[in-house]
């Protein structure tokens, strides 16, 4: 199923409502979706390099919104709407497991490395957040930084560097954004260590 999904989303990045269907999917993958916008967002930005800048915005405009939508489920609807979902993705586990030893400041944390670099889902953390109570404008801030200075950096490196890095970009990516999160994530312990 998610191969169909991701070849059903790479498929959209060739019609003519792509810019749409950008801000759809990037708008339900920080809520309810599987495949990251990332999917539709490379070709995108390869095939219409004069665009990616708007591309990045669609993105990062969209994500944040539909990061709202994921805290607001999460706030309010967890049972009806939240458990759901995440029983649909196979996310449940996870988050239950985030869920059980959280702090407030650990979910800040996610939510920057889910922002950056999807570890661990934005969906799973989006929903978090509000079933945590997170701050909504703390949340709001955390979410335009971290989702906007990922499709700014694919967008400039696309620019830049063209069909040359994309292959570069789909296949390490994923462990180069886990690094600066496990960056992060080292520096959050460290402080904590030092400050008690």
């Amino acid at each position: 199923m998610l191969r169909s999904l991701y070849n059903w989303t790479m498929a959209l990045s060739a019609r003519k409502s792509a810019a749409v269907w950008l801000a759809v999917i990037a708008f339900v993958e920080s809520s309810v979706f599987l495949v990251p916008a990332d999917v539709l967002f490379l070709p995108m930005a390869l095939a219409r390099p004069e665009r990616a800048w708007r591309y990045a915005l669609i993105a990062t405009v969209f994500s944040v919104l539909g990061g709202i939508a994921g805290w607001g489920i999460g706030y309010f609807a967890f049972d009806a709407l939240a458990e759901p979902i995440l029983q649909f993705w196979g996310k449940l586990d996870t988050f239950n497991e985030l869920k059980a030893g959280i702090t407030y400041e650990a979910v800040v944390l996610m939510l920057v490395t889910s922002g950056f670099a999807h570890l661990p889902p934005i969906k799973v953390v989006t929903i978090l957040s509000g079933v945590a109570h997170i701050n909504l404008g703390l949340f709001v801030v955390s979410a335009i930084v971290t989702r906007g200075a990922r499709f700014f950096l694919l967008a400039w490196l696309l620019r830049r560097y063209g069909e040359d890095i994309r292959h570069f970009i789909e296949k390490r990516l994923g462990l180069i954004a886990m690094a600066v999160a496990a960056v992060l994530i080292v520096a959050y312990v460290a402080y904590k260590f030092l400050t008690h």
